[in-house]
Formats: structure tokens, C-alpha cells, sequence
């Protein structure tokens, strides 16, 4: 399993009273720690962004491969809830968490009428945006990021929220 996934689920995730199931590596995207799994009954996948040497933020893949053939965007009626990216760079450790109709409304799953993305730059808020179009990404994806950086001082509330939990007592730790 991917370290920092493990060490989210064990820090965070399982003191809280989450429950992870089906956890399944997906080869086709192993370099970005490619997982699929439930939390709560919410399907998830799971991608690990990787820092680039010439541009700001970090990059990850988002595909499928449709049977034997080509790889391709995922859709907007694949079967699955949440995509969710972590992302580090030295002792800075967070998650963005997209609900799959964001990702549909920004372009990046594909629907009948669109073709989405097969890969994206996600920018944590310890990256600085360089660029008017950087800033705008950063701007609406820090809606849908978690900074597990300091164990102490995680927006449960938010948490909470983008992961779907109606349960309040949960994530009270």
C-alpha cells in the first residue's frame, strides 16, 4: 500500500471511525500509487501526485483503459463517488477530495458531450501559483483540500463534508 495512504488511514481516517474496505492496487497507474477502495461505502480512487521539475504543482494521472484498448478520460457514469489525490512535498502532507461531478463540471471527467482529461496538475497550498490560469485551478480545487501536516489541527468539519459523512460523531477524535 502506498505510505502516505497508509499513514493517513492510520493517523486520521481509522481513529475516526472510518471503515476501509476493498482496497485493490490498479497496475495500469502503479507510478502514482493507483489504489481503488471504499470508505464508508463511498467508491473511491485513489492517486498519488508527483512534484514535476520545471512547472509549479504536482502532477497525476486520472485514466482508464477501456477493455484492451486505448486509455481514456474517466466518465461521468463510471461507478465511483470521490477521486482522491495526496499530495507532499517534505513534511507537508495533504489530500484533495473531488467529488466526481466537480471533476465532470471542471472538465476533467469526460460526459457524452466532452471528452475530460487524462491527467491534471493539482496545486496544494503550499505551492505558489505562477501563472493567472494556475491561480484560478489552485483557487477551486483549496475548496476540496485536506492539510494533514499537523495531525493536530485538521479541519474535521470539511473533512467530513467532502467525504459525504452525515454521522457527526464521526471524525470527533
Amino acid at each position: 500500500m502506498p505510505p502516505d495512504l497508509l499513514l493517513v488511514i492510520d493517523t486520521i481516517y481509522k481513529p475516526c471511525g472510518l471503515v476501509f474496505t476493498e482496497l485493490k492496487p490498479e497496475e495500469e497507474s502503479a507510478e502514482y500509487d493507483a489504489f481503488t477502495f471504499k470508505i464508508n461505502n463511498q467508491s473511491i480512487k485513489y492517486r498519488a501526485a508527483k512534484i514535476t521539475p520545471t512547472k509549479t504543482g504536482q502532477f497525476v494521472t486520472i485514466w482508464k483503459r477501456n477493455g484492451k484498448g486505448p486509455i481514456e478520460p474517466f466518465h461521468i457514469s463510471d461507478d465511483w463517488d470521490l477521486v482522491i489525490i495526496s499530495t507532499r512535498n517534505d513534511n507537508k502532507l495533504g489530500q484533495f477530495i473531488f467529488p466526481k461531478h466537480t471533476l465532470y463540471n471542471k472538465g476533467i471527467v469526460s460526459g457524452n458531450e466532452k471528452e475530460g482529461k487524462r491527467g491534471v496538475r493539482v496545486y496544494p497550498p503550499w505551492d505558489k501559483a505562477v501563472n493567472k490560469q494556475a491561480e484560478k485551478t489552485q483557487k477551486w480545487q483549496l475548496d476540496y483540500f485536506i492539510d494533514f501536516t499537523n495531525k493536530n489541527d485538521i479541519d474535521n468539519a470539511k473533512l467530513q463534508q467532502l467525504l459525504f459523512i452525515t454521522n457527526t460523531s464521526l471524525l470527533q477524535h
